[in-house]
């Protein structure tokens, strides 16, 4: 059975087709894992290059992108899925409908509607986290999980810790108190001069440098809940930039990677540290990784570490599945199907601060 994802929730535009041989006997199964997900189409159009001038994602210049990308971006999904008969081949349509950026939004949410209207197709709306989540089933090699589990989502908007007791319940524990860690990867960028995205240039020029050269702060790592900061690490780089211009230090490229280094060390420190907090607490055997920011090498590999030294089982989508796609939409969809329905696509809302 075939389901179509659609993703706009900030700025790339993404249609994804996912075969799930057994959809059709999925919501009398509720609860159940896919057996076997087949990818037959993931499409992303991305606007990295265009919001790059700016340092962010500007969202009604995003939203405008996705007006003109989406059709074409459509197209080639079906036709890359082999896909001649819409109406006799295509089962299931998930969007995004939150959280991400109201303009985006909608005009995904605006064209689901559109082909579920025209098509008489059943549409369902899909939380981009969960989304997130559900990326690391896109392993060819996932063996279903062991509930409860732990998810650690990291990405440009979001940092937050989550209780998952089954494929549809989940449970915030713990989340930024401010900037999330991918918006202070940006912003140290920033700080060094270094391009937008801030994460893989943070990742890159940290590779040459020394993370012990600068000590940088913690912030929240003792706390006595699984709450994040990052605008304080991030002043703290602001601070010691300062510090060594006026002690007439040059920051050349090899400090800069020192920096860089030192920053990623300590923002990813306190991601593994409370990660392992939680798991103890609230004594999960499994642990998941997910989001934009789970392409950081220094993560994947503190993340393992941690996970194999404590006993835990782990999982990280694979790279292509880490920034937004379709794919983890439609894939979210399957599981809202499975314990909701459809209720027709006049039902299916815009939810720009959906959370868990």
């Amino acid at each position: 059975m075939m389901i179509l994802g659609i993703e706009t929730s900030c700025d790339e535009t993404a249609v994804a087709v996912l075969d799930i041989p057994d959809l059709a006997s999925a919501r009398p199964r509720t609860g159940k894992s896919p057996e076997e997900i087949k990818i037959r189409a993931n499409i992303v159009s991305s606007q990295i290059k265009l919001h790059a001038e700016f340092g962010g994602v500007v969202p009604n210049l995003a939203a405008r992108e996705h007006v003109k990308n989406i059709s074409h971006v459509f197209e080639t999904a079906l036709k890359t899925a082999g896909i001649a008969n819409f109406e006799k081949e295509i089962d299931l349509i998930a969007v995004t409908h939150g959280p991400g950026l109201g303009p985006a939004l909608l005009v995904g949410i605006a064209f689901a509607k559109t082909i579920a209207m025209t098509h008489d197709k059943p549409l369902i709306g899909a939380s981009h986290l969960e989304g997130h989540i559900f990326s690391n089933w896109l392993n060819n090699d996932f063996k279903e999980p062991k509930f409860p589990l732990l998810n650690l989502v990291v990405s440009g908007g979001h940092t937050e810790l989550v209780l998952m007791r089954d494929y549809n319940d989940f449970e915030l524990i713990g989340e930024t108190m401010d900037d999330a860690v991918g918006e202070a990867f940006d912003k140290v960028a920033r700080l060094l001069g270094l391009g937008y995205p801030g994460g893989p240039e943070i990742s890159r020029i940290a590779e040459k440098g020394n993370p012990k050269k600068f000590p940088l702060p913690r912030p929240m790592l003792h706390s006595k809940n699984f709450n994040f900061s990052y605008s304080g690490l991030k002043t703290a780089v602001l601070y010691l930039l300062r510090d060594l211009k006026e002690k007439g230090v040059a920051i050349d490229e090899q400090v800069k990677a020192d920096i860089a280094a030192s920053f990623q060390e300590a923002a990813v420190d306190v991601l593994i540290q409370k990660t392992k907090q939680a798991a103890r607490e609230k004594e999960v055997s499994a642990i998941f990784l997910s989001g934009g920011v789970s392409a950081n090498t220094a993560l994947r590999t503190a993340f393992k570490n941690m996970a194999e030294e404590n006993g835990l089982t782990y999982s990280y989508p694979p790279l292509a599945y880490t920034g937004d796609n379709a794919a983890m939409i439609a894939l979210a969809g399957y599981f809202a199907y499975q314990k909701n329905g459809s209720t027709g696509w006049q039902n299916v809302d815009m939810k720009p601060n959906l959370g868990f």
